[in-house]
């Protein structure tokens, strides 16, 4: 993610800014990639501190109209919760955009949310037909801590979330293509299988032996929904890593140029060799203060040919589809 220009004196802004440091009300527009000081700001900046633009005034901006279905605010720190979710979303949705998806010049569907609070039960989170459905509660840290463990999950954000469950969209808009089908079942395998038998052998067996040798995650190994899913969502956490890098001032020996732009490099096995020497590093800065690591994953060669995979459709595919 960059790091924005302030349009009404000095100093910088960061992505979810809804103020300069004077004070000065400032909103994004995810068009122009830049922070502007004037309205219309979207009508949801006052219930959920939604930070972009909007077309008119009283109107909802390009993320926050994607919600067709709102949480039930009685439920308690549903409010908070839908904030920190709907954040997360606008995040997301600004890294596929530097590749064209979801922008005015994409000429396909966009995602539906449904976004939804959780009472006693547990809300499943998942796509169906375009419409993703997002619990709010693990926004909460400590119900997302718990069922990381339980779950035996080393890495699960909000944004995460929102990276897996929008690249399930991913595919079901690629997958109008017949030769991105017959490409996704080489590499992947044929996702024709019963999704629903997959997931209870899963989750009753666990992963298969050596996984790690052909998965990222012991999730991707349910399906290959599910394995396409963590490649994508894996993808964007690696491009997004280095963006941040750059964006941020920060240098390495591994940087093909001090100007580079991940979102722009078209050479997929240059992108992840960078980002993976890169996390490495920060992984550990962040051991030397007893936190976990970022990116607590090995790449094998097979995930690595996965990611390469992704890599060419996802920067490509918004155009036409």
């Amino acid at each position: 993610m960059h790091v924005f220009a302030n349009p009404v004196g000095a100093g910088s802004l960061w992505f979810d800014n809804l103020a300069t440091a004077d004070g000065t009300p400032v909103a994004y527009d995810p068009q122009a990639r830049a922070f502007l000081p004037m309205p219309p700001f979207c009508v949801n900046r006052e219930v959920i501190g939604c930070n972009w633009i909007a077309p008119e005034q009283g109107a909802f901006c390009r993320s926050c109209a994607m919600t067709a279905l709102a949480p039930d605010t009685s439920i308690p720190n549903a409010m908070p919760n839908w904030a920190q979710t709907e954040a997360a979303k606008r995040w997301v949705l600004d890294n596929l955009g530097r590749w064209h998806w979801f922008r005015p010049e994409d000429p396909g569907t966009r995602p539906v949310f449904h976004m939804l609070a959780e009472g006693p039960t547990p809300v499943p989170m998942g796509h169906a037909g375009g419409v993703v459905t997002i619990s709010v509660a693990e926004a909460d840290p400590v119900l997302s801590t718990t069922r990381r463990e339980a779950l035996e999950e080393p890495y699960r954000t909000m944004i995460g979330h929102m990276r897996h469950e929008i690249a399930h969209m991913l595919w079901w808009r690629l997958s109008l293509r017949e030769d991105f089908l017959t490409a996704f079942r080489t590499m992947f395998g044929d996702e024709r299988v019963d999704y629903p038998t997959a997931l209870e052998r899963h989750y009753h067996d666990g992963p298969p032996p050596g996984w790690r040798a052909s998965f990222l995650t012991s999730y991707a190994s349910a399906h290959p929904h599910e394995d396409w899913a963590e490649t994508a969502a894996h993808l964007l956490h690696l491009t997004d890593i280095s963006d941040s890098f750059v964006a941020a001032g920060l240098s390495s020996p591994e940087l093909p140029s001090s100007g580079w732009e991940p979102y722009m490099e078209p050479d997929a096995e240059r992108l992840i060799h960078v980002a993976a020497s890169l996390v490495a590093g920060v992984n550990h800065v962040n051991r030397s203060m007893g936190l976990s690591d970022l990116y607590p994953f090995v790449l094998s060669e097979t995930a690595l040919r996965k990611l390469v995979f992704v890599h060419g459709w996802l920067r490509r595919g918004a155009q036409g589809l």
